[in-house]
């Protein structure tokens, strides 16, 4: 016959370690509740919020919609008063203007402003014949006609 050396009731199985694992799951669980509850009420003031921002997002929407309506009746009011008044003084303006027209013709005009001197003729020639006249080539002074050539004079300007 074998002898059992432990006493009774201290096994794995005992009453008492059932309830005691049964309370720290219950605690657990009312835990998980309670921060369950929390983030749910974290939840809900972000929700409040987000409505508010909505509404007020709405709100401005609504406005700006309104302004755009105030400018673009005010701008209409302007273009038929632009109309109005060109169509009225028509006359007038090409009177003006036909009275203030230059008529000089562009040869005799004065060209002593720098933004109004002439510029020295273009030359139009085919390429066949500027390269049979040696102006083709790399040009590395702006100043020269021609390829660069350290044999030929620079002009004088």
């Amino acid at each position: 016959m074998a002898f059992n050396l432990l006493p009774k009731g201290t096994g794995r199985r005992r009453a008492a370690d059932k309830v005691e694992e049964l309370r720290r799951d219950l605690k657990k669980a009312v835990n998980f509740m309670y921060a369950a509850g929390d983030e749910i009420a974290l939840l809900r003031n972000d929700l409040a919020d987000a409505h508010k921002k909505q509404a007020e997002a709405e709100e401005l929407v609504v406005k700006q919609l309104a302004d755009i309506d105030e400018l673009t009746e005010e701008r209409d009011y302007w273009r038929d008063t632009a109309l109005s008044l060109q169509k009225r003084f028509a006359a007038q303006l090409a009177a003006e203007a036909n009275a203030n027209a230059i008529n000089v013709p562009p040869m005799v005009r004065d060209t002593s402003a720098i933004e109004d001197q002439a510029t020295g003729p273009i030359d139009v020639s085919p390429l066949w014949e500027a390269a049979a006249a040696g102006r083709l080539g790399p040009v590395t002074d702006p100043g020269r006609i021609g390829p660069d050539d350290d044999t030929q004079p620079i002009p004088a300007t």
